[in-house]
């Protein structure tokens, strides 16, 4: 099987992986957000900056590292799972002592709890990574696709249940639990591989020269994705820490089942292709493509609804979020066209360059929460916004420069899918106000204009791209030409 066939494949399944999880995700996340106040939101949040900070220091970047590498020997394997599951325990016993003192500095005494149980986590996740990498580098994402799907229907089910019966903010902590001890027992399951007891120093040396790249980008990345929460929790509170989770889950679930899908498969695919440019080349402009011909109309289409969606499927409490879910949207379009930076800079051996654009982005962020706080949780927002812009260019001069991708090229990808979602997204707006005004039924108006925009942007994309629709279509035949095949291990 080629490398295009197997990369074809694995999103193919990379695919049901998220559409079906996280459409059972997302059913969770709308129960639970009917069922539980913007406040256990917020506390879990907290949690979860404290538990995401600790976390990336549990692999130290040796997954990466497992993927990338031409020659894996047996001693790679051995010392990565036993070092994982060292820093593992060590990093349970630490969150457990500091839960008290974490608590105490955000205020919060209801924290410490949760943080102790979370402190579990650690211990469970360090099985997972050695698993997860060799499943990834033999191209067999129906094996990680089926630990996803039944970690998020195994921890839904505890989660809906407990807050069905009272429990409250500990349903969320359930959930959780549940969801990552699901999915590693699946992981060890599908893979035949046990680690010996073995541990090899220079092994240790070659994954850490090339992870402790990945390290480095991890810790940056946290203060990225996660210092609003953090700031956000500290100075303006665990309920507007609450609003803001709840719009940035959106963006998340949105990104994870737009953008994800073929993520998963790029780092393997860029890795093997890495010393034939035209071809690496070739495969990053189709990636690219067609990620923004899906991920366009969808992200405008939530900001031109988001009224309408947070009343139907969350209720009223929660329509302070709308503004939120309005500006993230816009943060979503710019990410699923330079998503595919970092999987390209790691793939040439070069994560470096991710980390310097990380801690340019941490700058940022940093700088438009100070200005912005005092005026609140949009403000804040909206600084998120402007830093995505203003780093989009940044980044794509970095690719031309290591992958010499042209700017030009790259940026035609995306003008039929751009002009197109556009057009659909002044008509929603047009149905929504003035065909439709009288309208009431929040669903209704939900499914009118969602219908009529979807054939709008199909007709636009037809007209505009035809060459889009002939792209899935190939991927189509080959996927479900191959999908009885069972992929060889390389």
């Amino acid at each position: 099987m080629s490398i295009k066939q197997k990369a074809i494949k694995g999103a193919l399944w990379t695919a049901i992986q998220n559409w079906v999880g996280q459409a059972g995700a997302f059913v969770v996340f709308f129960v639970l957000a009917r069922l539980l106040q913007p406040e256990d939101f917020g506390l879990v949040a907290l949690a979860n900056v404290c538990l995401a900070f600790m976390q990336i220091f549990l692999e130290q970047g040796f997954s990466q590292a497992l993927i990338q590498r031409d020659q894996l020997e047996p001693d790679h394997l051995n010392t990565a799972f036993w070092t994982n599951v060292a820093i593992g325990a060590l990093l349970a016993a630490l969150s457990f002592i500091a839960a008290d003192g974490i608590a105490d500095g955000f205020k919060q005494p209801q924290l410490a709890p949760i943080l102790r149980w979370f402190s579990l986590i650690f211990f469970i996740n360090a099985f997972r990574g050695t698993q997860q990498a060799i499943l990834e580098r033999q191209f067999a994402f129906k094996a990680i696709a089926v630990r996803s799907v039944l970690g998020i229907v195994g921890g839904g089910f505890v989660g809906v249940i407990m807050a069905m019966t009272g429990f409250g903010v500990w349903s969320l902590v359930g959930q959780q639990l549940t969801n990552e001890l699901v999915g590693v027992l699946v992981l060890w399951k599908a893979s035949d591989w046990r680690p010996g007891f073995r541990f090899s120093p220079p092994h240790f040396k070659q994954l850490f020269k090339f992870g402790g790249n990945i390290l480095v980008l991890n810790f940056v990345s946290f203060f990225n994705t996660r210092i609003n929460d953090f700031l956000i929790g500290y100075f303006l509170g665990h309920v507007a820490l609450g609003y803001y989770a709840i719009a940035y889950r959106i963006l998340q679930v949105s990104t994870q089942l737009l953008v994800r899908t073929t993520s998963g498969v790029s780092l393997p695919t860029f890795s093997r292709l890495k010393h034939d440019l035209s071809r690496f080349r070739h495969a990053f402009y189709v990636v690219t493509r067609l990620t923004s011909a899906i991920a366009f109309p969808i992200f405008m289409g939530i900001a031109a609804l988001a009224p309408e969606l947070v009343e139907v499927l969350f209720g009223q409490q929660w329509l302070p979020t709308v503004p939120l879910i309005q500006l993230l949207a816009i943060v979503g379009i710019i990410r699923s066209v330079s998503f595919f930076k970092s999987s390209v800079l790691i793939a040439m051996g070069k994560p470096g360059w991710t980390v310097r654009l990380k801690c340019l982005s941490v700058l940022f962020n940093l700088t438009g929460f100070i200005i912005a706080f005092r005026w609140g949780i949009v403000a804040v927002t909206l600084t998120v916004v402007i830093q995505s812009i203003l780093l989009f260019p940044i980044g794509q001069w970095v690719i031309t420069r290591i992958a010499a991708i042209p700017l030009g090229t790259y940026l035609q990808q995306f003008t039929a899918p751009l002009i197109s979602a556009l057009v659909m997204m002044g008509s929603i707006f047009v149905i929504k106000n003035h065909l439709i005004s009288g309208v009431d039924i929040k669903v209704l108006i939900l499914l009118i204009a969602t219908g009529s925009g979807a054939m709008i942007y199909l007709l636009m994309i037809r007209i505009l791209s035809p060459e889009i629709f002939h792209d899935f279509l190939n991927i189509g035949k080959i996927a479900l030409s191959k999908l009885d095949r069972k992929p060889k291990k390389t």
